[in-house]
């Protein structure tokens, strides 16, 4: 049996990167201050497409890179920038990805991160077109007083290592509970890094929520998270409980068609398919609570939607939890509540329903979404009022975390 990953050491144990890139530009992550970007600027770190190679492209600086490239270091000192993430909360691990950096990615690079009150931040000179500058006296003078050196890390000093040219990731794993707010990514001493991803769950602030507007209790950028399912063809289930709208087709979950689909199709008098199966995913919420609208969103699915989704709920402690992962959350039925009875589901369509369960007794922490007889969702959104009973959940208990290999093929 493998050793358990050290915390802030290379692992290829890779199950965070099912969870939201917390910096990604594409949910509001930002670079506000970089030592240096001749050659190639920060801010193509937290793009939220793969790296890109243009053989023959040149820039007035050198060669086009799509990352982050400073330049040959010749005076004292190393690289470093600082990233605001998009999303505050738990990070669970990086994915430092060198990328087509062959012969000019960093040697070595440690991770520093920290918790800042957003509205103490100094204020920071906006970068602009950065490409072949290095950073003034002013921005470092402002950058100072966010005192980064301090920092907590995440990672160490380590080596990067290059594997495949088009595909080079280094994958560090963090167990730390704390919340952070921002990244500071240092680099030893100079050269390039084609991504930073921080991978995590959010953090809401739950006590300062108005508890009279509903709030979407399973958003990932708040602390949902997918913690079992049935089929991930393309795409794993957490998809379905990202920042904004979908996307593509690619930013959802869909499962494989069913082998055990009857040859000949057939639907009952509500035109609800017979005999056809189901597939399912299960969430953990972000804060217990009364879910009293649901919004399931099929855009993109056009000729693969599910025919029927139904949504139940349930109360599970923590150890019930982790229980249910390892029997593959064979829960008896008595314990699931229904939230949505099984209802037809149109395809490239966002569908709203209210909740069966309105009564604010009704609190649960997990939520079960079936679709038959599968097929693909965009979005799930549960919105509702967060509840007391967070007490059943002590959030310094590090995550379980739950995957299958997820097959990434194009669809039939």
């Amino acid at each position: 049996m493998a050793d358990t990953p050290k915390e802030g050491k290379l692992t290829r144990f890779v199950n965070f990167t099912q969870l939201i890139d917390m910096a990604s530009e594409s949910v509001g992550g930002k670079i506000l201050f970089s030592t240096d970007d001749f050659f190639a600027p920060a801010e193509n770190l937290i793009k939220s497409d793969s790296p890109s190679f243009k053989e023959h492209e040149y820039t007035e600086f050198g060669k086009w890179m799509d990352g982050w490239e400073t330049r040959r270091r010749r005076i004292p000192g190393h690289d470093w920038c600082i990233i605001k993430l998009g999303i505050q909360g738990i990070i669970r691990g990086f994915d430092v990805d060198i990328s087509y950096f062959t012969g000019n990615y960093a040697p070595q690079m440690s991770i520093q991160a920290a918790n800042l009150d957003e509205d103490k931040l100094p204020e920071i000179p906006q970068r602009g077109v950065r490409m072949g500058a290095a950073a003034t006296a002013e921005e470092f003078e402002a950058i100072a007083e966010l005192k980064s050196n301090d920092w907590n890390y995440l990672v160490p000093m380590t080596e990067l290592k290059p594997e495949r040219p088009a595909s080079s990731h280094n994958y560090f794993l963090v167990n730390s509970q704390q919340r952070w707010t921002h990244v500071r990514l240092n680099i030893f001493p100079d050269g390039g890094i084609a991504r930073l991803r921080v991978y995590g769950t959010g953090q809401k602030d739950w006590i300062a929520a108005d508890p009279k507007k509903p709030v979407d209790l399973v958003g990932i950028a708040f602390g949902g998270v997918c913690v079992g399912f049935s089929n991930a063809h393309v795409g794993h289930p957490n998809n379905i409980i990202g920042v904004g709208r979908a996307k593509s087709m690619a930013d959802g979950w869909e499962t494989a068609r069913r082998l055990d689909r009857p040859p000949i199709v057939e639907h009952d008098e509500t035109g609800v398919l017979l005999g056809s199966g189901c597939e399912w995913a299960v969430f953990r919420l972000a804060h217990p609570g009364v879910i009293t609208q649901i919004e399931i969103d099929t855009k993109y699915f056009k000729g693969n939607s599910p025919d029927t989704c139904k949504l139940d709920g349930c109360v599970l402690t923590t150890q019930e939890e982790e229980d249910m992962i390892n029997k593959k959350w064979n829960l008896a039925a008595h314990r699931w509540k229904p939230l949505l009875p099984v209802t037809k589901l149109s395809p490239n369509q966002s569908h709203s329903f209210d909740s069966l369960t309105l009564e604010l007794q009704d609190v649960i922490t997990h939520a079960k979404l079936t679709i038959a007889p599968d097929g693909g969702v965009s979005r799930l959104r549960l919105k509702g009022f967060p509840s007391s009973i967070c007490l059943l959940w002590p959030r310094e208990r590090p995550m379980k975390t739950f995957s299958v290999k997820a097959h990434f093929q194009a669809n039939l």
